[in-house]
């Protein structure tokens, strides 16, 4: 449990697959909302722990294991799921399949955005979120008014659009006496676009990746001939981590708020929300196509725990898939596979109470791992 806490942390961190996604399938999970993902962890070694004692024929120590672990899986399928009411702001999860090789080629672009375009419907009388995967359009939204009036041409009078698209930074260069201005920097973002083509507001990603989002040490690796590995020369800069953007109430919608994470965002336990000013779901557009098949599955499940151990629904909107609603127990409620053109639509489920681990954080896993050791230490003294 230690060493996934530092797999989070070391060197900007990679909490990918940690072991306690294994019991999803089971109702061991909701444990998750007690104890977060690092104690699923914990909790799946002691149950590969009471299997060895069980085949070495130590059966007290094994059911004393697997008692309180059988406890948990029956609590899990008996917690009911949310309900989501009949009123619920109704949602449109967007997934256009557009892969790596199509989505940066200008000759694609407009066809890229029909396909967007077409998937979200025509506009309504009720009111619609509408939800764009991880840098869908080309534009900078707050340059470009032509783009944000063709965004704004899609929605209907309560509608509102969240889409990624960068934001981007210049810096004035003077060269031979003339000034001009240069790309300094990005970031990656997720704008809110109303039906009158204004920004309603912005997060920018914070856990940016290595070497694919910008280049760590540049003004050493740069000299001696290293670059990222994806196109683009400028780095993308940080944002300042966990917010909640409000959605104002409008034509019998209530006032929400958004929570964002943008793509691999969603891997860290505990870091995903603003404790402070907590929202009512969280959205994670993602790029998934990078990662083949396994991929998006994997990223999808560890979407499910932070749903899961914060109690609140969360929308996933991908170019290739795994497009998803999940509800506040982790359960998918509606998804789109892999390599599929569709959209999902579904009124919002409603968030839970905070649960333990949304109110201590990964507090609570780590007191469990004090426990477990000072119950080792115990038992081994007991025996000598």
């Amino acid at each position: 449990m230690g060493t996934e806490y530092l797999r989070a942390w070391a060197f900007t961190g990679f909490a990918w697959n940690p072991l306690g996604v294994t019991l999803l399938p089971t109702g061991i999970a909701i444990a998750a909302t007690l104890i977060g993902t690092y104690g699923l962890s914990a909790l799946t070694i002691l149950a590969a722990g009471a299997l060895l004692l069980a085949f070495q024929r130590h059966y007290r120590p094994a059911a004393a294991i697997a008692a309180p672990l059988l406890l948990l899986a029956l609590w899990g399928h008996l917690a009911p799921a949310p309900v989501t009411p009949p009123g619920a702001p109704r949602v449109r999860v967007v997934q256009p399949n557009i892969g790596q090789d199509q989505k940066y080629s200008v000759e694609n672009e407009v066809a890229n955005f029909r396909k967007l375009a077409a998937l979200s419907g025509q506009p309504r009388p009720a009111p619609r979120l509408i939800f764009w995967p991880e840098a869908a359009i080309p534009a900078y939204l707050d340059m470009e008014p032509g783009w944000r009036a063709r965004l704004a041409s899609l929605l209907g009078p309560g509608d509102l659009l969240m889409t990624g698209a960068d934001k981007v930074y210049f810096e004035p260069v003077e060269e031979n006496g003339v000034i001009t201005q240069k790309l300094a920097g990005a970031n990656n973002s997720v704008w809110i676009v109303t039906p009158d083509a204004r920004l309603l507001g912005r997060y920018s990603k914070a856990h940016l990746v290595p070497y694919g989002e910008y280049l760590p040490m540049r003004n050493i690796l740069e000299p001696i001939g290293l670059s990222r590995l994806v196109p683009g020369d400028a780095d993308f800069w940080p944002g300042p981590g966990p917010q909640s953007l409000p959605l104002p109430a409008t034509l019998g919608r209530p006032d929400l708020k958004m929570g964002v994470q943008i793509c691999y965002e969603i891997i860290f336990s505990g870091q995903v929300i603003d404790r402070a000013n907590r929202p009512d779901f969280l959205f994670n557009p993602s790029n998934d196509a990078w990662f083949g098949s396994w991929g998006p599955v994997q990223h999808l499940a560890q979407a499910r725990l932070r749903a899961l151990e914060e109690g609140i629904p969360i929308i996933r909107s991908t170019p290739t898939g795994v497009s998803a609603i999940i509800d506040a127990r982790g359960h998918v409620v509606h998804a789109l596979g892999l390599n599929r053109a569709g959209f999902l639509d579904s009124g919002l489920p409603p968030p839970l109470a905070p649960t333990l681990f949304a109110r201590v954080g990964n507090w609570a896993p780590f007191a469990l791992m004090l426990l477990l050791a000072g119950l080792a230490i115990a038992m081994r003294r007991s025996k000598s």
